[in-house]
C-alpha cells in the first residue's frame, strides 16, 4: 500500500441549485463550484481526488449523479453544497438510491460580505445560509447518516475535516471488499476474539475464511533459496542484525528460515487476495518457527494483522492502515501487556509476544532471536524496537452479540522510565487519557479486547467517522471521560442499539 494509493479514489462534489435563477446565475453557480472543487482537490489535507460534477437542479439529474456514484469503482463518497436554494423534496429519489458515504459542507463561496455592495441579486445567488438548511432537514427526515462539516471552504479546520471524512470512507471502502485469511483456527477458550462472522460480512464487508497451518507450511516449502537469499538481504540492509543472524553467526540459518517464512506466507496471502491476516501458536505445525519478522514486515507492507485467531482485530488494523496511508506515524497491532502502577506516572506497557509493526519504531530496529516458551518450535526471529513519543489512539473491536462496538482511548506514547535491555520484543509505552485509572475501568465496564489497534497517523475524528459510516457503536475514551458519565452512555446505547434494530 504505496503513500499515493488513496490519490487513486475520489469523493463527487456535487452542487445544488434550481432552474428559477435563471441561466446567468447558474452559470455563476457552475464557475463557483468548479473553483471549490479544484481547492478541495488541491488541498494537502484531502488524501483523494475531489471530482466537481454539473450543478444539480432536477430531481432527475439529482438521482442520476448519486446512482451513478454508486456504479463509481473509485467512488469512496459523496460531498453536497447548496449554493443557492434547492427545494430537497428534489433529492428525495436520489439520496434514497445513495450508497456512498456522504458529507453535507455548509459553506459559501464568498469568505467576507462585500457589505457597501450587497444587493438582491448577491442575496439570491448566495443562499446556502438558507439552503442549507433545507436540505439538512430533508437528510433529518430520511434518517441519512452524514457528517456535517460548517465553515468557509478555504479554512485549514474545514479541510482537515473533509480529509477525515475521506479517509474514513476509504476505511469503508476497503472493508467492503476485505478477505481475512485465518490460518489456524482461535486460541482455544479464549472468549473476545471470537465472533459472528455471517454478521461481519452483513454489517461491514469483511469476509473471513479458515485456511490450515498446512496450507502456510506447502506454501513455505515451496520458497526459492534465490528468494531468501533476497530477503536476507534486506533484513541486513534495513535492520542492525544481531551477531548470531549475521553471515558468520551460529544462528544464521534461523534467519534464513525466518526469511521463508515471510515469503511463504506473502505468497499464500496474495493467491487468496487476503489483505489482513491471523495466526495462533497453538497450531504451528509444518512451521519451524512461529512467524515473528515475517508477520512484523507484512503489517508494514499494510497487510492488517492479529494474533491468536483474532480476525476481528486484524480486519481492523487494516481498515486503520488504509485510513493512514499517506499519513507520517504508523499503526499496528497491539496488546495492553502490563502496567506501570506508581503514583503520579502510572502508565501501560503494550506489547506482544513478537509482532509489533516497525511503522511505530523510533530508529532503526534490532533484528534479534530469542527463546519463546510457549508454541514449542524453534526460536522465533523478530525486530525489536521501542515506539517514539506522541499523541496516540488505540482501539479494539467487539462482536456484542446484537452489535459491534469500537472502543477507543486517546493516549500519549511516551519513553520508558528506564532502558529495556531484557525485554526481547517491539513495545510501546503510554499514557492513557484521562489517566490509568479512569480508562482501564471503562475499558474493562465497556467489555473491550485485550488486543488493539494502536495508530500514531491520525486522532479519534477519522474513527468516529468510521465508526459512523459503518454503523458502529463507538465510545471514546478521552481527557473528558468520567466513569459516571460513562455508565450512562453505556446504558443509553444499549437501549439506543436495541431499539434501532427493531423486533
Amino acid at each position: 500500500m504505496g503513500p499515493d494509493a488513496l490519490a487513486q479514489l475520489e469523493a463527487w462534489f456535487v452542487c445544488g441549485s434550481q432552474h428559477m435563477y435563471g441561466a446567468e446565475q447558474l452559470h455563476t453557480v457552475e464557475a463557483h463550484a468548479a473553483e471549490i472543487a479544484a481547492a478541495l482537490d488541491a488541498a494537502p489535507e484531502i488524501p483523494v481526488r475531489i471530482v466537481g460534477k454539473p450543478v444539480a437542479t432536477t430531481p432527475e439529474s439529482i438521482r442520476a449523479v448519486l446512482v451513478e456514484a454508486n456504479a463509481s469503482p473509485a467512488c469512496v463518497g459523496v460531498i453536497a453544497w447548496m449554493h443557492t436554494f434547492s427545494p430537497a423534496k428534489m433529492w428525495i429519489s436520489g439520496l434514497a438510491a445513495l450508497r456512498r458515504p456522504f458529507l453535507h459542507l455548509h459553506t459559501q463561496f464568498n469568505r467576507d460580505l462585500p457589505w457597501r455592495e450587497i444587493d438582491m441579486d448577491f442575496m439570491n445567488l448566495n443562499q446556502s445560509a438558507h439552503g442549507d438548511r433545507e436540505f439538512a432537514f430533508m437528510e433529518t427526515r430520511m434518517g441519512l447518516v452524514r457528517k456535517t462539516v460548517v465553515g468557509h471552504w478555504s479554512e485549514p479546520q474545514v479541510l482537515e475535516r473533509i480529509g477525515a471524512w475521506c479517509r474514513a470512507a476509504c476505511g469503508w471502502r476497503e472493508a467492503q471488499a476485505l478477505k481475512v485469511a485465518r490460518i489456524g483456527d482461535n486460541m482455544r477458550e479464549v472468549a473476545v476474539t471470537e465472533g459472528d462472522k455471517v454478521e461481519a460480512q452483513l454489517r461491514l464487508g469483511i469476509s473471513v475464511s479458515g485456511y490450515g497451518v498446512g496450507d502456510l507450511a506447502d506454501a513455505v516449502n515451496a520458497v526459492s533459496e534465490a528468494e531468501v537469499d533476497e530477503l536476507v538481504g534486506e533484513y541486513e540492509s534495513a535492520y542492525v542484525l544481531a551477531p548470531e543472524l549475521r553471515a558468520d553467526g551460529a544462528r544464521r540459518e534461523s534467519l534464513r528460515d525466518a526469511a521463508r517464512i515471510e515469503a511463504g506466507l506473502r505468497a499464500l496471502l496474495d493467491s487468496l487476495g487476503a489483505r489482513a491476516f491471523t495466526d495462533t501458536f497453538e497450531d504451528l505445525h509444518g512451521l519451524k518457527q512461529l512467524p515473528g519478522i515475517a508477520v512484523q514486515r507484512l503489517m508494514a507492507d499494510g497487510y492488517g494483522f492479529a494474533g491468536e485467531g483474532d480476525w476481528k482485530t486484524a480486519a481492523l488494523v487494516r481498515v486503520m492502515k488504509t485510513m493512514g496511508t499517506g499519513l507520517p506515524g504508523g499503526t499496528s497491532f497491539m496488546e495492553d501487556y502490563t502496567y506501570h502502577l506508581a503514583p503520579g506516572s502510572q502508565r501501560i506497557l503494550g506489547a506482544h509476544m513478537l509482532e509489533v509493526c516497525p511503522t511505530i519504531a523510533g530508529g532503526r530496529p534490532s533484528c534479534e532471536i530469542h527463546p519463546l516458551s510457549i508454541g514449542g518450535r524453534d526460536d522465533p526471529v523478530r525486530l525489536v524496537f521501542t515506539a517514539p513519543p506522541g499523541p496516540g489512539l488505540n482501539a479494539g473491536i467487539i462482536d456484542l452479540g446484537d452489535r459491534f462496538r469500537l472502543l477507543a482511548n486517546e493516549v500519549e506514547i511516551v519513553d520508558p522510565d528506564e532502558e529495556l535491555p531484557r525485554l526481547p520484543v517491539a513495545r510501546a509505552v503510554w499514557k492513557p487519557a484521562p489517566d490509568l485509572t479512569t480508562s482501564a475501568e471503562a475499558w474493562l465496564i465497556a467489555g473491550g479486547p485485550h488486543h488493539t489497534g494502536l495508530t500514531t497517523q491520525y486522532g479519534i475524528e477519522v474513527l468516529s467517522d468510521f465508526a459512523s459510516i459503518a454503523g458502529l457503536e463507538l465510545l471514546v475514551i478521552d481527557g473528558e471521560t468520567r466513569i459516571r458519565d460513562f455508565q450512562k452512555e453505556l446504558r443509553w446505547n444499549q437501549a439506543y442499539h436495541h431499539l434501532a434494530r427493531g423486533l
